[in-house]
C-alpha cells in the first residue's frame, strides 16, 4: 500500500456512524499497518499535507485562529498554509538552514507556528518545541544539551533566548523573529521567498522531532521522534478521537509541548480536519467557552484542569450543538466532571492516554461512549502491543494487580514510539528491557479489561508495606464539594518511609479550618482503604504545575524534604490525621 492509503483508510474509517463496525474495521486497519513494509523514505508534508489535503481540499480551511485578548482572527486554507510554509523553508535554506540540522521553535498559539513547524518538517530539520513559558536558566540547560542550529521566535523571547545564546556560546545560523529584533530577522521578510519548494529526501528513521520532557519527575529528557513516529503514529491519535475530514477540531494546548503536536497538529492535519486555535494569556474559562461555541467546534480536547474550571460555569449559557466528541489527556478526571460535562453537552469526556515518547496508546474510541467506566482510561490501542508488567519483568495476567505499562517489542514495534533518547544511552538501556519498552507509569486492568491509571512509577507513595497511588486520593478528595483541587504526594517519615499528603486548594467560598480538615479525613474515611486515607492535609492556594496543567509532584516531594531536613515540623494550615482525637476510633 502508499502511504497516502493508510491516511485516506483512517479518514473512511473515521465517518463509519456504525461504530461496532468501525471497531472491528479498526482492529483490521492497525493488524495491517503494524505488519506493513514501511518505505525507506518519508516525507509527511509532502506527500501527505501537499501531496493529499492540498490536492484534494485545497481551499478547505486548514487553521482558523483567533486571539481571545484583541479578537483578531484569521482562516488559512491548506492551500495557503502550505505556500507559507514553503516561503518559510526557501528562507531558512537561504540562511544556510539545511536538512539534519535542528531548528527551536519558540512562538504562541500564532498561524505562523504551523507554518515553522511544516517548513521544518518539510525540510528534513530537527523540530525542536520550546514552551513560552521557559526562563533563562532552562534554555540555557537546553542549549547547552542540545545546541541550536536555527530559531523561530516571538520578539517578547527574543532577549531571553539571546540571554540565553550568550551564556553557552551558541551561534545559530538563524535567528528568525515574529515582530522585530535587532540581530534577528523579521517573519516579514518571508514574502519575497517562492510559494514552492522541493521537500527533502527523509528517511523513515531519521529524527525530526526533538521534545524535551516537562520535567514532572528529574531532569528534562531529549525525547527524539523519527520521520514516521509523530507523522505516521498518529494515526492512533486521531482514530480514538474521532477526526473527520472538513470539522472543526480545537486542542487546550500550547506550543511547545507534545500535546500541541499531538492535538493541534498532527492528529487533525493527517486526516484532513479544520484545527480551531484560540491565543490567551492566562485561561479564561466563560471566554474560552464562547470561542468553542462560536468557531463551531466538534471535537474538542483539553487537559483536566480546564474541565474542571468549566464545569464550574453555567454551562448552560453556552451553544454546545456542534460538539461531537469531548476528549482529555494528562491525567485521569474524577467523575463528576465528567457527569456535568455529559448533562449540558450531551458528550461525555472520554480519556485517553499517551506520553511524550509515543502517541496515543491507551483510550476510551468513539465506540466506547455509552460504555466507559469513570475514571477508567480505557483500553490499549490496537497500534501498540501493551501489557504490565511487576518489578521483576514478569508479564501480569491477573485483574486488579498493579504493575508498569510497558509497549511490547516482540511481537512488533509500535510506529508512533519514539526512536531515543538523544544522547543518553543510559536512559534508554533504563526504559528498554527484554523486549519490554517501560513507560514509567503503573495502572491495572479489571476483570472485563477497562484500564485504570495509578500514577507515574516515581510517584507512587510507599508506607509501610504498602504502595498508594496519587490519582485515587486525589479523586477521593475532590469528590467533596469544598474541594477544587489535590495534589497527593509521599511525606518523609522515620516510621513509615512515608505518609500519605494531600495539598489541597479549596473551592470558592470555603475557608482553611481545624473543622475543614476533620471533614475531609472523616469523608476519606469513608471512601478509601486505610492505607491509602491522608495522613497529612495542607491547605494552599495552589500547586506547582506544566504548562500542560500536570502537577508537578517531584517539586510538592522535594519541597516535604526539605521541610524535615530544616526541621520544620508544621506549615501554616496543615493538619495531621494524629491532631483529631475525633478519628481515634475510625480506621487507624
Amino acid at each position: 500500500m502508499s502511504m497516502e492509503s493508510y491516511y485516506k483508510e483512517v479518514m473512511e474509517l473515521n465517518t463509519m456512524e456504525n461504530l461496532e463496525e468501525r471497531k472491528k474495521a479498526v482492529e483490521a486497519f492497525a493488524e495491517k499497518l503494524n505488519k506493513a513494509d514501511l518505505p525507506p523514505k518519508f516525507n509527511w508534508v509532502a506527500e501527505i499535507f501537499e501531496g493529499l489535503h492540498v490536492r484534494e481540499r485545497g481551499d478547505q480551511a486548514a487553521l482558523i485562529w483567533a486571539d481571545m485578548t484583541s479578537d483578531k482572527e484569521k482562516t488559512m486554507t491548506y492551500r495557503e498554509l502550505a505556500a507559507d510554509a514553503n516561503r518559510c523553508l526557501n528562507f531558512l535554506r537561504d540562511k544556510g538552514a539545511q536538512h539534519g540540522d535542528n531548528m527551536y521553535m519558540m512562538l504562541p498559539i500564532v498561524p505562523e507556528t504551523w507554518i515553522s513547524t511544516l517548513a521544518s518538517l518539510k525540510g528534513g530539520l530537527i523540530n525542536v518545541p520550546t514552551a513560552t513559558s521557559m526562563t533563562t536558566r532552562e534554555l540555557q540547560f537546553r542549549f547547552q544539551n542540545y545546541q541550536p542550529d536555527s530559531i523561530v521566535a516571538d520578539e517578547s523571547y527574543a532577549d531571553l533566548i539571546d540571554e540565553a545564546l550568550a551564556s553557552t556560546g551558541a551561534n545559530p545560523k538563524v535567528k528568525l523573529v515574529l515582530g522585530k529584533k535587532d540581530g534577528w530577522t523579521s517573519f516579514d521578510e518571508l514574502e519575497s521567498f517562492s510559494g514552492e519548494a522541493e521537500g527533502a529526501e527523509i528517511k523513515k528513521d531519521d529524527v525530526l522531532y526533538c521534545f524535551f520532557t516537562s520535567g514532572t519527575t528529574g531532569l528534562p529528557k531529549l525525547v527524539g521522534h523519527s520521520a514516521m513516529s509523530y507523522p505516521l503514529g498518529h494515526l492512533s491519535s486521531a482514530l480514538l478521537i474521532g477526526l473527520v475530514p472538513g470539522e472543526v477540531h480545537h486542542n487546550l494546548s500550547a506550543p511547545g509541548w507534545a500535546k500541541w503536536a499531538w492535538s493541534s497538529f498532527f492528529a487533525p492535519l493527517n486526516v484532513g480536519s479544520t484545527v480551531a486555535a484560540f491565543n490567551f494569556a492566562a485561561l479564561d474559562p466563560k471566554k474560552y467557552l464562547s470561542f468553542v461555541s462560536k468557531y463551531k467546534v466538534a471535537t474538542f480536547c483539553a487537559p483536566p484542569t480546564a474541565w474542571r474550571a468549566f464545569v464550574g460555569l453555567d454551562l448552560s449559557q453556552f451553544d454546545f450543538s456542534n460538539l461531537k466528541f469531548s476528549v482529555s489527556a494528562g491525567e485521569p478526571l474524577n467523575p463528576e466532571v465528567i457527569t456535568q460535562w455529559k448533562k449540558y453537552t450531551g458528550t461525555y469526556i472520554r480519556d485517553f492516554y499517551g506520553q511524550t515518547e509515543s502517541t496515543g496508546m491507551i483510550g476510551n474510541p468513539p465506540w466506547m461512549e455509552e460504555r466507559m467506566r469513570f475514571g477508567s482510561f480505557g483500553y490499549p490501542s490496537d497500534l501498540y502491543d501493551i501489557t504490565l508488567a511487576d518489578d521483576e519483568g514478569n508479564e501480569i495476567t491477573k485483574p486488579g494487580e498493579t504493575g508498569h505499562i510497558v509497549v511490547r517489542l516482540d511481537r512488533w514495534r509500535a510506529i508512533g514510539l519514539f526512536t531515543e533518547y538523544i544522547g543518553n544511552p543510559e536512559k534508554m538501556n533504563q526504559v528498554f528491557v527484554n523486549n519490554f519498552y517501560y513507560s514509567g507509569d503503573r495502572a491495572y486492568f479489571d476483570e472485563d479489561g477497562y484500564w485504570w491509571f495509578v500514577g507515574r512509577a516515581d510517584d507512587v507513595i510507599k508506607s509501610s508495606d504498602f504502595r498508594v497511588g496519587p490519582f485515587e486520593v486525589e479523586s477521593t478528595l475532590i469528590e467533596h464539594p469544598a474541594v477544587a483541587e489535590a495534589a497527593v504526594v509521599g511525606s518523609p517519615d522515620p516510621q513509615r518511609y512515608q505518609l500519605v499528603k494531600a495539598y489541597v486548594i479549596l473551592s470558592q467560598g470555603y475557608e482553611p479550618s481545624r473543622e475543614l480538615a476533620l471533614e475531609l479525613f472523616q469523608h476519606s474515611i469513608n471512601i478509601l482503604a486505610k492505607f491509602k486515607i491522608p495522613r497529612i492535609i495542607e491547605f494552599v492556594t495552589e500547586v506547582p504545575k506544566t504548562i500542560s496543567g500536570k502537577i508537578r509532584r517531584i517539586e510538592l516531594r522535594e519541597q516535604e524534604i526539605k521541610k524535615k531536613d530544616e526541621g520544620i515540623e508544621r506549615a501554616s494550615n496543615e493538619y495531621f490525621y494524629g491532631d483529631f482525637p475525633e478519628l481515634s476510633s475510625k480506621k487507624k
